[in-house]
């Protein structure tokens, strides 16, 4: 029986819920269920205002706005990302500065940022990779001495922390994806989080298409109008009564993710000690979310004669990002090969594993057994 990479799911009231959203005759955005996720996030994590958008990618856009990033402007970032990342910012004439990522996290360096930054820098965008805090108070230092914003990309951060603090709850702003790849889904959904009150009132009209509609609806105004620049970022209330669902059992997805996760590392184990490849690290201050599983091998050839194997085999296993500034358009804005050696040998070696809520023991042990076997190992 083939066993694929992602698989969506249902874990409990999920269909109950978002018929009873059409039956309220309620099912646009802002809804009741979009407001009981909002609430559950802000009171879970301890976050700032958050707002549901169509998806993380909405949300990034949303902050390059109230950031008022625009042209002239420069935003540091890793390359090791989704497009979208850089995408948000490059949509409002932005330049992107890429800078080379930690060996250990897959993070960005934190230690190259400082020589990143010109008089020309507004922003940083950590991008916590699987799950993974990125070291975060050496950046929001690095941000306060050079007066620029923090926007947190958790998108794959749901539900970790760094330091005891959950991310998406550290910098100026965060995003949050739950796309059905992620740890709680909608099939397709993110999340905005204004940790500095001063972009709350902003987000809100940004998000509903540059109107004060939201005030309206609470009776601070009486009429609403158009008084900003903004979009429609407002996700279905149906898609938000099946994300409740998800976070009502955030819990036991979790430890559903942690059990698959450490049964890889235990299983893995003598490959690694081996020598024959590494598998994710970390770091102490770190509490991860089990977002993914990944294996870095000893290079880009080996990566694609296992991938094959495992295909052959019914298992579907994939690499991750390509990065983005050897993309067409990064090479556009003169990147090229060499400039961040770090991402370009890492991203070239690391597969990821099939991981799901549904991926059961018994398909873990056999994706294993097959690794061993492409290996020789008994």
């Amino acid at each position: 029986m083939r066993i694929p990479f992602n698989k969506p799911f249902i874990i409990g009231k999920e269909l109950e819920y978002i018929a009873e959203a059409i039956d309220s005759g309620r099912s646009a955005g802002d809804g009741p269920y979009s407001r009981k996720c909002q609430s559950f996030i802000e009171n879970r994590f301890e976050a700032g205002q958050t707002l549901l958008t169509t998806s993380c990618t909405a949300a990034l856009e949303m902050t390059a706005i109230l950031g008022n990033i625009g042209k002239g402007d420069e935003v540091i970032l890793p390359s090791y990302t989704f497009v979208s990342t850089a995408n948000a910012f490059a949509m409002r004439g932005a330049h992107v500065r890429f800078v080379d990522i930690r060996p250990d996290t897959l993070n960005i360096d934190e230690t190259l940022i400082g020589d990143a930054i010109t008089d020309k820098t507004k922003a940083i965008v950590p991008v916590h990779y699987a799950g993974v805090g990125c070291e975060m108070d050496t950046i929001l230092s690095v941000a306060k001495a050079n007066e620029l914003l923090v926007i947190e990309d958790a998108a794959q951060g749901v539900n970790a922390r760094y330091k005891g603090r959950y991310l998406g709850t550290l910098g100026d702003m965060a995003t949050f994806s739950f796309h059905e790849t992620k740890n709680f889904i909608c099939g397709e959904g993110g999340a905005l989080v204004t940790n500095n009150p001063e972009y709350s009132e902003r987000a809100e009209i940004i998000r509903e298409k540059g109107t004060n509609r939201s005030q309206f609806f609470r009776g601070e105004i009486d009429k609403y109008t158009w008084v900003d620049i903004g979009s429609s970022y407002l996700p279905s209330d149906l898609l938000a009564a099946f994300l409740y669902a998800q976070l009502e059992h955030l819990e036991e997805i979790t430890q559903r993710r942690k059990d698959i996760y450490l049964q890889y590392e235990r299983l893995l184990k003598p490959l690694e000690e081996n020598g024959l490849l590494r598998m994710p690290r970390v770091p102490e201050t770190c509490s991860t979310n089990y977002h993914m599983f990944y294996i870095l091998l000893e290079d880009e050839k080996t990566r694609a004669a296992l991938i094959a194997h495992l295909r052959e085999r019914n298992i579907h296993a994939v690499f991750h990002y390509v990065p983005l500034h050897l993309s067409p358009v990064g090479r556009s804005m003169g990147y090229s090969e060499g400039q961040l050696p770090i991402t370009e040998n890492l991203s070239e070696r690391l597969l990821r594993l099939p991981f799901y809520f549904e991926l059961t023991a018994d398909q873990v042990s056999r994706i294993v057994e097959e690794i061993h076997a492409f290996y020789g190992v008994g």
